[in-house]
């Protein structure tokens, strides 16, 4: 029998030779993988007070930290299961009830957090308040009625029954807050020891809804402590201004910045001189009695200006010096019929600017936050 012939040899060689290089070619190569996909960073979440601590303060709030997350719930709950409402500062710092909570009593705070993966981590700390502090009691007021309409350049304004010293203030400044709708940025500012006021860099908008709280009980102040925590909602109403300049002896009312009147005036005389500068009406009163060691006399229509005693008033005694030289005792004097047409305009926390007197006001005496640029009143 013949075998193969060389050629068929030959052929046979090469395709066993392709075979096992294709053979040798798969077994080589790296077989492909599924890139793995990193798993959800967990939610880090811290929550303060800590658990089991007591002598906490009645202004605390629910300190929250979160990474890689969200909150999504705080809830926070008395001994006997009644929860507290509140709601988160504008940086998410803390979480603030809405209502001081009360001395001596037990809380729990249960915070709920979600990460990018949707599971919810939840972290618990239960404390308790402080007895109720001895010492002096701090009082304070703020300066709104709840539901009342004030003018553009009504300050927000807490007044102290005595001097907040200086350590205090920034404490007592973190637990002031104020919302605006619509919103309108805008600082607090100390004038003194006894009064802090907040304003926007230009006068309120016209029909703006203000929310302002004094959460200040149990806040320590110096030796003693504050008093209360009180909220008020206002609204600010259309835009009236008034402009009294002693060169022309004339005060100019403006609405929506439209000059409506004009009505002579005789301010301070040289003995008890008016003072320059940016104030608002801070009260009203149809009538009333002024009483100084020199003189006591009925008013009519009165608007204060300032704590000093400077005030818009009818003086039917001064009208033919109206208009042509000063003679009160820093009052601004008008008539009977233009005070009572004022006094009928105007709002608290209408702005009055007072002109070329050559007296500057004194910060402070009044609500004179307006009597500062924007610049030096957030410094």
């Amino acid at each position: 029998m013949r075998g193969p012939s060389r050629t068929a040899v030959t052929l046979v060689a090469l395709a066993v030779g392709a075979q096992l290089g294709l053979t040798a070619c798969h077994s080589s190569a790296k077989k492909p993988t599924a890139a793995k996909s990193a798993a959800p960073p967990a939610v880090g979440l811290a929550v303060t007070p800590a658990g089991g601590e007591s002598g906490v303060p009645v202004s605390t709030e629910i300190g929250t930290k979160v990474n890689d997350g969200k909150i999504t719930e705080v809830a926070l709950t008395d001994a006997a299961g009644q929860r507290v409402s509140g709601e988160f500062r504008d940086d998410g710092s803390s979480w603030v009830p809405a209502t001081a909570l009360r001395y001596g009593t037990a809380y729990t705070a249960k915070v709920t957090a979600v990460g990018t993966d949707n599971k919810p981590v939840t972290r618990e700390t239960a404390f308790t308040t402080a007895a109720k502090p001895s010492g002096p009691v701090v009082t304070s007021d703020l300066m709104l009625t709840n539901g009342g309409t004030y003018g553009v350049g009504m300050p927000i304004v807490v007044q102290f029954g005595s001097d907040v010293p200086q350590e205090s203030r920034a404490a007592v400044q973190q637990r002031l807050f104020v919302k605006t709708d619509p919103p309108q940025a805008g600082a607090w500012h100390w004038f003194g020891g006894r009064q802090v006021m907040y304003r926007p860099e230009q006068y309120w908008q016209p029909g703006t809804k203000i929310t302002a709280r004094k959460a200040l009980n149990g806040v320590r102040i110096g030796a003693g402590h504050a008093d209360e925590d009180f909220a008020a909602t206002v609204t600010i109403g259309r835009k009236l201004t008034i402009d009294i300049d002693n060169a022309t002896k004339q005060l100019s009312v403006y609405q929506n910045d439209a000059l409506v009147r004009t009505m002579p005036v005789s301010l301070g005389k040289p003995s008890t001189p008016t003072s320059s500068g940016v104030t608002v009406v801070m009260s009203r009163e149809a009538s009333t009695v002024f009483r100084t060691p020199e003189y006591t006399v009925a008013v009519q229509y009165a608007m204060r200006l300032t704590w000093g005693g400077q005030y818009i008033h009818a003086a039917p005694w001064s009208v033919g010096d109206q208009g042509q030289r000063n003679v009160s005792h820093g009052c601004t004097n008008v008539s009977t019929a233009n005070a009572k047409w004022l006094y009928e305009q105007t709002l608290v926390g209408d702005p009055v600017t007072t002109r070329n007197t050559g007296v500057p006001l004194d910060p402070g005496d009044g609500w004179t936050a307006w009597d500062l640029s924007w610049a030096d009143y957030k410094a």
